[in-house]
């Protein structure tokens, strides 16, 4: 795990959130390092989504503070494009598009947003392919692409803008149990290499191997952080216990 004295990569303060009478997250409090994988688990409805998606701002918060790099994320405009070019994110569905070969797909906004020329966009997407294993699939439209492919797409195309922080929204929950594993290995990989994370996810063995801390939310608030080894040996709260004996027992 990174240095802890070196600012975070993101921080939120006070985090609240509410649709309609919900309230969705409550006071959230949780820095991210930079390097660092934090893993957020927790029920079905505990806020472990929206939380993510508040760190770019796909969901506004009511009040507290959400910063990436020490910059506090901008409310709209401009601004915050600039911010979402650095804040790369996947999500159950793979969103890529449809009408696009997957090369293409993975260039569009290195050169519409950065700026990056044709000819080097496309020798750094086919080398995110390879990275992620489908280098052969560079010109295949996405619905010739298996699931598992298609996620793998997904994560070279944010990876392509060379984000300071990746965002996965339970990247595997739309995926047929044998394709898990290789979107899941990719992952793995990105953490080795030092890519900051924030992954929500139900797998507890990704969580196990690949994370620095895992955060366990309830009913919209963060109930504890620890170390993997820590959080799996069931030495917090009642409500961390209760949980983990409900999903380590499938």
């Amino acid at each position: 795990m990174p240095a802890t004295d070196a600012p975070p990569m993101v921080r939120l303060r006070g985090v609240q959130k509410h649709f309609g009478a919900l309230h969705v997250l409550r006071d959230v409090d949780l820095d991210v390092a930079a390097g660092e994988v934090v893993v957020v688990v927790g029920p079905s409805g505990s806020g472990k989504s929206t939380l993510c998606r508040t760190i770019n701002r796909l969901e506004p918060v009511a009040s507290g503070e959400v910063l990436v790099d020490g910059v506090p994320v901008p409310a709209e405009g401009a601004a915050l494009a600039r911010l979402r070019a650095d804040v790369g994110m996947v999500f159950q569905s793979f969103d890529l598009f449809a009408h696009r070969t997957v090369l293409d797909n993975l260039c569009m906004a290195p050169v519409m947003v950065r700026g990056i020329p044709k000819a080097q966009a496309r020798t750094e997407a086919m080398a995110l392919l390879e990275r992620v294993g489908i280098a052969d699939k560079a010109g295949h439209f996405p619905a010739q692409l298996s699931g598992g492919q298609q996620q793998r797409a997904a994560i070279a195309r944010a990876l392509a803008m060379k984000p300071k922080v990746m965002l996965f929204d339970e990247p595997t929950s739309a995926l047929d149990p044998e394709m898990v594993a290789e979107v899941l290995a990719v992952m793995t990989s990105l953490a080795e290499d030092g890519m900051t994370m924030v992954v929500v996810t139900h797998e507890m063995g990704f969580a196990r191997r690949a994370a620095d801390r895992v955060v366990f939310m309830d009913a919209g608030a963060i109930v504890e952080v620890a170390p993997p080894e820590q959080f799996f040996a069931g030495g917090g709260s009642d409500r961390t216990r209760s949980f983990l004996s409900a999903v380590l027992q499938h």
